[in-house]
C-alpha cells in the first residue's frame, strides 16, 4: 500500500514539474558492467528497442543515430517514440505503474528523473561503459536518492549572452570582459535606440534562468554553491541578495513594459534587430537562426566583475534502462552507444546541442564556441535552481520565479526574494554531506 502511495505521488509531482519547465519488477536485474554482449546477439535473434521521449522535434536525429547503432547490431533495432511533451510524464509514469513502458526512457534530469529512479522503476547503470567520459557534476542529474546513477546524460544546457555581432561591429563594441563593460555596451545600444537586453517578466521560467546565467555574479559561483548546498549559508544571506539585484541594476536597459513581455517577444526582439542581446539557453540558437537566416548572431559568456567568465550549465535528459523491459542487456548496449563519440557527434551537429561528452566537437562555428566556454572547468557552474533547488510542493525554483516577479514589480525588497525562496527550501530540503 506504501509503495502504491509513493508511486501515485511520483505521477503528481512530475505532472507538476513538466508544466513548470521537463513498477512492477519483472524479475531482470542484471546488473550494469563493460561490455553488455548478450546471447540475443549470438542467437541472431530480432529485438526491436523503443525508446520514450518528450523530445518530439528532435525524432529525424535519434533515428538517423539508431541506424548507425543497427548498422553495428543489425540484430536489434531502435524505433524513437516522443510524446507529445505536455503529455509525455503523465503518460510515462501511468505505463511504469502498470509494468509498461518503452525499453529506455528519455529521462527528465535531477528531481523528475530521481522520482522515478526512487520508485524503482530503472535499471542501475553504475559501471556501464562510457559514463566515465561524464563530468561528476552531470551526473547528478540521473542519480537516484541513493546516490546510484540510473541514467546517461545526452545533452547538456549553458546560459550564456546571445547577442548580434553585426550590430556590435558597426557600434564598434566588443565582447565586454567584465561586469562593469558589459553594462557600458548596454549603455551604448540604448544611446542609438537600442534596446540593450531583449528580456520580460510575464513567464517566470526567463526569470529564474536570467537569475541562473548572472546569479553567480552576485553570490560568487561556486563557492557559494558549496556552502548552500551544504546548509553552511541560507538564501536570507547577503550573497544571495546581490545576485537578485542584479536583476534590478539590468532595468534600465529592458525593454519598456517588460513585466508584460513574453519568451516570443523576447525572441522577436532580437531576430528583428530591435534588440543587441539576450540573456538564454543555447538552444535558441536553432531557433532564432530559423526566424532570421541572415542574422549575425554570435555569443559571449556572462562576464563577472572581476573579469573571469561564468557559465552556468545543466543537463537536458538521459538515457535510462526501464526495469520492465524484457531487453535490458540490448539497452544498455544502446546506451554504450550514445556515449560515444560517434553519437554525439551525430546528436550535436544535427540538433545544434551541446554534448555531455567534452571530447565532442560540433561542426557549427557558433555551437562550438559556446561549447568550449561551457566546458572551462574554471568558468562552469551549475544552474542552481535546476540542479539543486527544484523540488518542493510547489517547487523552490517557482517560489523564486514568484518573488521575482514581485521584486521587478516593485512589490518587493531584493532582500525579501531570499527570505521567500528559504522558506520555501526550508520545508523539504536537507543539507548535502
Amino acid at each position: 500500500m506504501k509503495k502504491g502511495i509513493a508511486s501515485l505521488l511520483t505521477v503528481l509531482m512530475l505532472v507538476v514539474l513538466s508544466a513548470c519547465g521537463q513498477g512492477t519488477n519483472n524479475g531482470n536485474t542484471s546488473s550494469p558492467g563493460k561490455g553488455t554482449d548478450t546471447a540475443t546477439e549470438s542467437s541472431g535473434e530480432q529485438v526491436t528497442l523503443k525508446i520514450g521521449s518528450w523530445r518530439t522535434e528532435d525524432k529525424a536525429a535519434y533515428e538517423e543515430a539508431a541506424k548507425k547503432f543497427t548498422e553495428k547490431y543489425p540484430n536489434i533495432k531502435v524505433e524513437f517514440a516522443p510524446t507529445k511533451n505536455t503529455e509525455y510524464n503523465t503518460v510515462l509514469n501511468t505505463e511504469l505503474m502498470t509494468g509498461e513502458g518503452p525499453d529506455i526512457i528519455h529521462l527528465r534530469p535531477y528531481v523528475a528523473g530521481q522520482q522515478i529512479a526512487d520508485s524503482d522503476y530503472l535499471v542501475e547503470l553504475d559501471g556501464l561503459q562510457g559514463l566515465d567520459q561524464i563530468p561528476k557534476e552531470l551526473l547528478i542529474a540521473a542519480k537516484g536518492s541513493d546516490g546510484k546513477v540510473y541514467g546517461a546524460p545526452i545533452l547538456k544546457n549553458s546560459i550564456q549572452v546571445l547577442y548580434n555581432k553585426k550590430m556590435f561591429d558597426d557600434l564598434k563594441l566588443t565582447e565586454p570582459k567584465t561586469w562593469d563593460e558589459m553594462i557600458q555596451v548596454a549603455e551604448t545600444l540604448k544611446q542609438n535606440d537600442v534596446v540593450p537586453f531583449a528580456f520580460g517578466a510575464k513567464e517566470g521560467w526567463i526569470l529564474s534562468l536570467v537569475h541562473g546565467g548572472i546569479g553567480p555574479v552576485g553570490y560568487g559561483g561556486n563557492d557559494f554553491v558549496n556552502k548552500i548546498t551544504k546548509g553552511q549559508i541560507g538564501f536570507d544571506s547577503e550573497e544571495f541578495t546581490q545576485s537578485v539585484q542584479l536583476l534590478q541594476e539590468l532595468i534600465p536597459y529592458y525593454p519598456n513594459n517588460f513585466e508584460g513581455i513574453s519568451m516570443d517577444d523576447m525572441r522577436n526582439m532580437l531576430v528583428t534587430e530591435q534588440a543587441g542581446m539576450m540573456i538564454m539557453g543555447d538552444w535558441e540558437v536553432t531557433v532564432i537562426r530559423g526566424m532570421n537566416p541572415d542574422l549575425q548572431l554570435d555569443a559571449f559568456p556572462i562576464p563577472t566583475k572581476e573579469g573571469n567568465p561564468i557559465v552556468a550549465t545543466w543537463v537536458d535528459g538521459s538515457f535510462a534502462v526501464n526495469k520492465n523491459s524484457k531487453h535490458q542487456e540490448e539497452a544498455k548496449k544502446f546506451i554504450e552507444f550514445a556515449l560515444t563519440e560517434e553519437f554525439g557527434t551525430i546528436i550535436s551537429n544535427r540538433l545544434l546541442r551541446q554534448s555531455t561528452l567534452p571530447a565532442v566537437q560540433n561542426e557549427d562555428a557558433l555551437m562550438k564556441k559556446i561549447s568550449n566556454f561551457a566546458n572551462d572547468e574554471s568558468a562552469v557552474t551549475p544552474y542552481l535552481f535546476n540542479v539543486y533547488f527544484a523540488a518542493g510542493n510547489p517547487s523552490s525554483k517557482l517560489a523564486l520565479e514568484t518573488a521575482l516577479q514581485g521584486m521587478l514589480l516593485q512589490k518587493l525588497k531584493p532582500a525579501d526574494v531570499g527570505v521567500q525562496v528559504k522558506e520555501s527550501v526550508d520545508t523539504w530540503f536537507k543539507p548535502l554531506n
